[in-house]
């Protein structure tokens, strides 16, 4: 921490004594984030979310995926190389940590405007874009001021920006909680499907015993259905 400047670092606290649980605290941090890009990749392959309808949705997952894991690296490598022994590589994993889980952030809403487009049912699927969206634009703007004024003499007013980055990224990791949060409600597996097979999955749910396509006891074929058979349960 230089003399001139009255608000530490991030980095400047978790290079002293507290270093072990700063190092801690970025790897469960960046462990749990993949996990959750990997638990909604599944979800979505196995139709519980919103499911992927063409390969560049799953392309930009991918992508979205891959350069999370690089920002995970980033988040984890500047805890062990601390500001105070190793400034430059320090600094170099840092801007890999921004970098990284902004363009993942971008990859993410390119994905979730795609799957709007097909599931426009899904409310939650705006609100995450949104939600997404505000987090690159914010994280952008405040990361050039962060850079700015860290090269210059105004280290209290960029340590002040590198908190309200942190905050903003706990935002970032929140909003998948908002993602995940479809696959717990059982009736939204149906909606998942692709919009065409819908019909289909929901001809076969024939709950009183009679076919929506027509057959006996059916009305696609003009009559009209056979009375309920009451039974004992």
């Amino acid at each position: 921490m230089d003399s001139n400047q009255s608000i530490a670092y991030i980095s400047d606290i978790g290079a002293q004594g507290l270093q072990p649980l700063f190092i801690a605290g970025c790897a469960v941090t960046g462990v749990f984030l993949a996990l959750s890009f990997a638990a909604e990749r599944w979800l979505r392959h196995t139709g519980r979310l919103a499911k992927n309808m063409g390969m560049a949705e799953k392309v930009l997952s991918g992508l979205s995926i891959a350069f999370a894991i690089a920002g995970t690296c980033g988040l984890v490598l500047l805890s062990i190389f601390d500001t105070a022994s190793y400034p430059r590589l320090h600094n170099g994993f840092l801007l890999l940590f921004i970098a990284g889980y902004v363009i993942s952030a971008i990859f993410i809403c390119a994905e979730y405007q795609r799957l709007g487009v097909h599931f426009r049912q899904h409310r939650i699927l705006r609100a995450s874009f949104w939600m997404k969206l505000f987090f690159i634009i914010i994280e952008v703007l405040f990361a050039a001021v962060f850079v700015g004024t860290g090269f210059t003499s105004h280290k209290s007013i960029a340590a002040v920006f590198e908190w309200i980055i942190a905050l903003m990224f706990t935002f970032y990791v929140l909003t998948f909680f908002v993602d995940l949060l479809p696959a717990g409600r059982r009736h939204q597996k149906l909606t998942n499907l692709e919009p065409g097979h819908v019909g289909g999955a929901m001809q076969k749910r024939s709950g009183n015993g009679i076919a929506v396509d027509g057959g006996r006891g059916g009305v696609g074929n003009g009559q009209q259905p056979d009375p309920p058979v009451a039974q004992n349960y």
